[in-house]
């Protein structure tokens, strides 16, 4: 009979989820193993696998609810794992009873060995409804409870608080409505340090993602033949504009939440220095615009004094955004994935948001006409052109009408973050959708041209 560990080496690397794709897996261990329930069917275990790979690179930390049954039902063999000496072995986040026992574990405040189920004072967390897992996340997989509760798991486990649940606990403390509010959270323990497991969260029913509609609004721009962007039925300024009040608001949150603090600019510019060296040893289209970029961080540098700094979200764009029918929220506070936590909950300057929803801007603008091919029709880069400088001013003009001052009056400095995010941009599309490499690539062209003309 084949043992867990030996069907996790096989079964893991094909979940979405799993945050190490192409690189060889050595072995699977079972780190900690916590008996959730013990009687009748199904089964259920909490398990903390260690994973370690064949080029020696760090062992990375996944958790997996094992579902365990004498048979599995139709709706759950897509997840099956395979069959071991206890029976068939599953995940169990598909399956109803587990979800039902984890929600009502968390209502109850459980603890069972090291996990602990938290539920926040007087949340309001659904009942009598069963449980779904929604098919849209990539690193994370999140369980709905009807239009009440969405239950967030986070596959890939390390050591500290997630800032996603660090971040709306601090909102909740001051009574944000730019967020979905918590309902409660699941926790652990991860080499002795503690470490986020779940957080549930109120369900934001009848809502849309900021990237769908900004597709939608382009895609309107773009199907008639005359009309400018505040012509076209489906123009997006006045939500962009909502949007940076919503996002100047959840600053001001975060600052009375958590305070404030300073970053010193030589170490911010010495990042994006060290970040730009990366890209331009992969990217040899970068060339021609590194002299320009590096003058645009040198005179960050140069400023001398710190820079004002507090938590933001640390990686905002039109994704991690949604539309209710009573305004935005603010969704995924976990900051850049690739980053270890220590930097993700850094205090930053909070024009680092401002900049990735620009960035997102001209990524909606482009996705479309790049799908046409390496042919472009100029005329329909000059009308995306237009959409995302139209919808980039409008998001900077309602950030500043809440925050009282406008993230363009700092254009040096925003320019630089822009680049630095562009730049980030670059690589990874470099490395993994090259067909969209050119859309960094141009926005690059177009700061750095920005840039020197401010010179």
């Amino acid at each position: 009979m084949t043992s867990l560990e030996e069907l996790l080496v096989e079964w893991l690397p094909r979940q979405r989820w799993f945050a190490a794709k192409g690189r060889p897996v050595r072995a699977v261990e079972v780190a900690a193993r916590t008996p959730l329930i013990t009687g009748g069917e199904p089964l259920l275990d909490h398990l903390l696998l260690a994973v370690r790979f064949g080029d020696d690179s760090p062992v990375q930390h996944y958790q997996l609810y094992l579902g365990r049954r004498d048979q599995i039902r139709g709706e759950l063999e897509h997840v099956a794992i395979g069959h071991t000496a206890e029976g068939v072995v599953y995940d169990g986040l598909w399956d109803v009873e587990v979800t039902a026992w984890l929600l009502e574990a968390i209502r109850e405040g459980r603890q069972v060995g090291d996990l602990r189920f938290v539920p926040e004072p007087g949340a309001d967390i659904a009942h009598d409804v069963p449980g779904r897992v929604l098919g849209v996340e990539q690193s994370n997989t999140s369980v709905s409870w009807g239009e009440r509760s969405i239950l967030k798991t986070f596959r890939r486990v390390t050591a500290g608080t997630n800032p996603d649940l660090e971040l709306h606990r601090a909102l909740r403390s001051v009574g944000s409505h730019e967020v979905a509010a918590l309902q409660g959270a699941i926790e652990g323990t991860l080499d002795g340090e503690p470490a986020t497991l779940g957080m549930l969260q109120d369900f934001a029913a009848n809502s849309a993602d900021g990237w769908s509609m900004a597709m939608a609004s382009v895609r309107d721009l773009l199907a008639e033949a005359d009309l400018r962007a505040d012509e076209v039925g489906g123009d997006f300024a006045a939500e962009a504009s909502r949007l940076g009040e919503t996002v100047a608001v959840v600053h001001d949150e975060l600052r009375r939440a958590l305070g404030t603090a300073e970053r010193d600019a030589r170490e911010l510019a010495a990042v994006w220095h060290q970040r730009l060296a990366v890209t331009t040893a992969e990217v040899p289209a970068l060339a021609p615009h590194v002299d320009a970029i590096r003058r645009t961080y040198d005179a960050v540098a140069a400023l001398g004094a710190p820079l004002p700094a507090q938590r933001v979200h640390g990686d905002l764009h039109l994704g991690q955004t949604l539309r209710t029918p009573y305004g935005w929220l603010i969704i995924d506070f976990e900051g850049e994935p690739a980053a270890p936590l220590a930097e993700r909950a850094r205090p930053d300057s909070p024009l680092r948001d401002v900049a990735g929803m620009l960035r997102s801007f001209d990524y909606a603008a482009f996705h479309q006409i790049l799908q046409s091919g390496p042919d472009q029709d100029t005329q329909l880069e000059w009308r995306a052109n237009e959409w995302a400088e139209r919808n980039r001013s409008a998001f900077c003009d309602g950030y500043a009408l809440r925050a009282g001052s406008d993230p363009r009056d700092q254009r040096a400095l925003l320019r630089a973050f822009e680049l630095d995010k562009a730049v980030y941009e670059l690589l990874y599309e470099t490395r993994s959708r090259p067909a969209w490499a050119p859309i960094p690539l141009a926005s690059i062209a177009r700061l750095t041209e920005e840039a020197d003309a401010a010179r």
